[in-house]
């Protein structure tokens, strides 16, 4: 199952109290205080693991606590330390307090672990307290306690391309043509219910990874269908590509509208981030009067392209270094004919170079 939002307690260990005790030996008269200290606590460490790719793990289990230290030896021997806690998480994972919904840490690529609770110190032994004035002392120190922290892990998919659209417009059909993801696909809405990702292979010398998130409805930013809860899943992509269904029954540019909305809604930092729209299922259409309505109500121009083998069938825009407004590039496509599927992998790997 796949899991990407999860509350759960952590707990750091409490530190060993210090003994209280006192040399005891044959022919040794008065032998003084010899307690030792105790153990500190465990702390709590978060580490990636990259052999997992969901939080399923965290399912039915709330808390997670490192050991606490042990009491203090006499014989001025100190007590065991605690094991430290470490927990695997997979890259893209973000630690929340779940209280002040302030940010932790961000996992992205780090091969070290990071630690977020420290154990308790142990408490000092009564041999610790012995001066020339209290030369017999019955104390000793308690061990201080741990740490604990109610926090919310949410995991982002790390890709440098997100596919954004309605349900049923072709982003699955579309992914599994480009890349190696194998997604569901089926001619219903909401047929991804999870996120994909899939690694776009360029001649076999670049590559960059595509992220394909559940169908976006009108009302997704304020709780609607499946899209805010995948939302997230592409607040780390470089770069946006809207898949807009030129057969559905929305408006071409009625869908576009609504997808920019929304994203608005959501995030203002996503919703200025770079973007290229593609016009898909263009194969189911007799003339290609609603992609030209589409071209002039955004104000690009609808052009013939000679170059990287775009199809002579249908017009394109590609924007020029000094557009800063429109979007990279329109392009009208078909995942079932793979029509312009090969010139937009070179669209999308310039953009992301750019």
């Amino acid at each position: 199952m796949f899991v990407d939002c999860v509350e759960i307690f952590i707990f750091s260990g409490k530190g060993g109290e210090g003994a209280i005790s006192f040399r005891r030996e044959k022919f040794i008269i008065n032998g003084g205080p010899d307690g030792g200290d105790g153990g500190d606590g465990g702390d709590v460490y978060f580490v990636i693991d990259n052999n997992c790719d969901t939080l399923s793990n965290f399912r039915g289990k709330k808390h997670y606590r490192a050991e606490n230290g042990q009491p203090g030896q006499p014989k001025n021997c100190s007590g065991k330390r605690g094991a430290d806690l470490v927990i695997k998480v997979p890259a893209g994972t973000v630690i929340y307090d779940a209280l002040s919904n302030e940010v932790i840490y961000d996992f992205t690529t780090q091969k070290e672990k990071i630690k977020i609770l420290s154990g308790g110190k142990g408490g000092f032994g009564n041999a610790r307290f012995k001066n020339s004035v209290n030369q017999r002392p019955d104390y000793a120190q308690k061990g201080l306690p741990g740490q604990e922290l109610h926090i919310r892990l949410e995991l982002k998919l790390i890709a440098d391309v997100g596919l954004v659209g309605y349900p049923n417009v072709g982003k699955s059909t579309l992914i599994s043509t480009l890349s190696n993801a194998k997604p569901e696909i089926a001619n219903y809405e909401f047929t991804t219910l999870i996120p994909n990702l899939g690694v776009v292979d360029m001649e076999g010398i670049y590559s960059f990874v595509i992220a394909d998130i559940p169908g976006i409805i009108d009302g997704a930013s304020e709780g609607k269908g499946l899209g805010i809860e995948f939302l997230r899943h592409i607040e780390r992509t470089k770069f946006l590509l809207f898949v807009i269904d030129v057969t559905s029954y929305r408006n071409a540019l009625t869908q576009f509208q609504n997808l920019r909305a929304e994203l608005e809604r959501f995030s203002s930092d996503l919703y200025h981030r770079n973007y290229g729209i593609v016009l898909s299922k263009v194969d189911g259409i007799v003339s290609d009067d609603v992609i030209k309505e589409f071209f002039k109500a955004l104000g690009c121009g609808y052009q013939k392209e000679q170059k990287m083998g775009l199809s002579q069938d249908f017009g394109v825009y590609i924007k020029e270094e000094k557009d800063k407004k429109n979007p990279y590039f329109i392009l009208p496509i078909s995942s079932a004919t793979t029509l312009n599927l090969k010139a937009l992998k070179h669209l999308i790997f310039e953009a992301l170079k750019q």
